[in-house]
């Protein structure tokens, strides 16, 4: 599965200059963890997060921002993006296609892919995704044969 099959789109995103209360605020009125900061040419320089709101001090986006992140494009596997997340100890990953912001894929998006499980009613093979596949693996049944399999907690 591909990173542009479970990413979140579109962004809200942080100018370089916002001032940080409007970040918050941000955040807040959007339920969200973290912002993307973009320079005035639209590429990502940083991200900014709750955590830096609380842990760094300054007027303005760049100065409470983290900057050097690690971003994906949407032709990223999510395995290797699951990788990332855990190996760096990250929340969330931008999302760029040809050097510009057009997504991100966070811990929770990696989480209910998880949650979610298909069940052909043909012949009962398990797919794991966010949607069911066009086809079953095993018997080449129609995407409409597939039913959604609740997870129970702890699977």
């Amino acid at each position: 599965m591909k990173v542009k099959e479970i990413m979140q789109s579109p962004v809200f995103t942080a100018s370089v200059d916002m001032p940080t209360a409007d970040v918050a605020n941000l955040l807040v009125r959007h339920r969200i963890s973290a912002v993307p900061v973009l320079d005035a040419t639209g590429a990502v320089v940083g991200l900014v997060s709750e955590h830096d709101l609380i842990s760094r001090q300054g007027p303005t986006a760049i100065d409470v921002m983290s900057p050097g992140i690690v971003s994906v494009t949407e032709d990223t596997d999510v395995d290797d993006v699951r990788h990332l997340l855990v190996n760096r100890r990250i929340r969330r990953v931008p999302v760029l296609s040809g050097g510009q912001l057009v997504g991100i894929v966070s811990r929770a998006d990696i989480v209910a892919l998880i949650a979610m499980e298909w069940v052909c009613e043909v012949c009962g093979t398990q797919v794991r995704g966010e949607r069911p596949p066009a086809s079953c693996p095993t018997c080449s049944a129609d995407t409409v044969r597939f039913v959604h399999q609740p997870q129970p907690p702890g699977t």
